[in-house]
């Protein structure tokens, strides 16, 4: 399935409009993940771990859209948004949504 931000497809015009699908994903924070990032705030570098947790939630939303959009019998997203928030007391929680419009292409 074609996942993409724009708002066409060069060479491949849309047939028909399905309608919009989003996918949602809520990540809870670790504890021991928290620790380990708070020294790696402190001596510099990446968070390895919050990345690859975010990169899997991401993953997952975008998973859960082209399902949707199979469902309504789409074989294409265009004008994907992805959106990040923080959740719950203290930002212990990470929410990833995705929305986009199925089409079929």
């Amino acid at each position: 399935m074609i996942v993409t931000t724009t708002t066409s497809l060069e060479g491949r015009p849309v047939k028909q409009y399905l309608g919009v699908v989003t996918g949602e994903v809520i990540v809870g924070a670790n504890l021991f993940r928290d620790i380990f990032a708070s020294i790696t705030d402190l001596v510099g570098g990446r968070s390895g771990k919050y990345e690859e947790v975010l990169s899997r939630a991401r993953k997952e939303a975008i998973a859960e859209m082209q399902a949707e959009a199979t469902s309504l019998g789409g074989n294409a997203v265009i004008g994907v948004d992805i959106d990040y928030e923080v959740l719950g007391q203290n930002g212990s929680m990470l929410m990833v949504s995705v929305s986009g419009t199925a089409v079929s292409v």
